[in-house]
């Protein structure tokens, strides 16, 4: 059986964009295909797996009352909330029943591509939803302007993307998710302080409780100990793996050590989330 995920509009609803930012409007496949995909097998992968993409929110200086951030390398002029209706995808029972608010969701290769080339056609920073129907995703990419073109802007790494499950720490995260709870010192740092929530929102898996980070710091140490502990996960879950099959007692000695050793770091790691 699984386990229910936010729907999109709690998280519209939770978001609380004043009315004044407000687009909710269509963007054609078409113009994203030319935008954003540069292959026939991206404009492909556009057609076949987004039913509808729309523009619900543009958050400007003149709506909401933070600032634009430039730099050398950035121009936040405006933040984008953009909304993809996908075409449910054929999923096995396991990756269903893995649909748990803090568990990990298995996350197709064709939805992580379609987030990228939606992040790419945009030239704002963007808060996508990505909604499945029965998952609800949050996709979010920084970007910059690119070197030889400062017209345009390019993603500064491949967007992180998040499953949204529902449950007891949902409604907190719900409640640390709203505009009002967000830095206001300038676009760059509101849509930080919405990378830095589902930050804490990705540490639930590993930690049971929703806790916002309560700064900047806090919030660089969180990703790099969710890092590190997905890391050490697989070294300790290989180093098993490896201890299971080994026949000479002196190596499975040798390998149980290891394992230990990786649980110490892990635990070590898990400290800082």
């Amino acid at each position: 059986m699984s386990t229910p995920s936010l729907h999109a509009q709690q998280l519209l609803a939770a978001l609380a964009v004043p009315t004044a930012a407000l687009v909710q409007k269509r963007i054609p496949k078409k113009m994203l295909a030319e935008s954003g995909a540069a292959t026939a097998a991206d404009r492909k992968l556009v057609q076949d797996h987004i039913e509808e993409l729309t523009w619900y929110a543009a958050l400007k200086p003149g709506n909401v009352g933070v600032a634009v951030y430039e730099d050398e390398q950035r121009s936040y002029l405006e933040v984008a909330v953009v909304i993809a209706q996908l075409r449910a995808e054929k999923a096995s029972q396991a990756t269903a029943t893995a649909q748990l608010a803090a568990r990990p969701v298995s996350i197709s290769a064709n939805i992580k591509r379609v987030a990228e080339l939606v992040h790419r056609a945009i030239p704002y920073p963007t808060l996508l939803m990505l909604d499945s129907g029965g998952q609800l995703l949050v996709s979010m990419a920084h970007i910059r302007k690119a070197q030889r073109e400062l017209e345009k802007t390019v993603l500064d790494e491949a967007p992180t993307i998040t499953a949204l499950g529902a449950g007891a720490t949902a409604e907190a995260f719900l409640q640390a998710v709203a505009l009002n709870k967000q830095p206001t010192q300038h676009l760059q740092a509101l849509y930080q302080g919405w990378f830095d929530t589902l930050s804490a929102w990705q540490a639930v898996e590993l930690t049971g409780q929703f806790s916002p980070s309560h700064s900047p710091q806090q919030a660089v140490q969180r990703r790099a100990a969710l890092h590190a502990c997905r890391e050490l996960d697989a070294r300790i879950a290989a180093a098993r793996a490896a201890a299971a099959k080994e026949k000479q007692l002196a190596r499975q000695v040798a390998a149980n050590l290891e394992i230990k050793a990786l649980l110490v770091q892990r635990q070590q790691a898990a400290q800082n989330l």
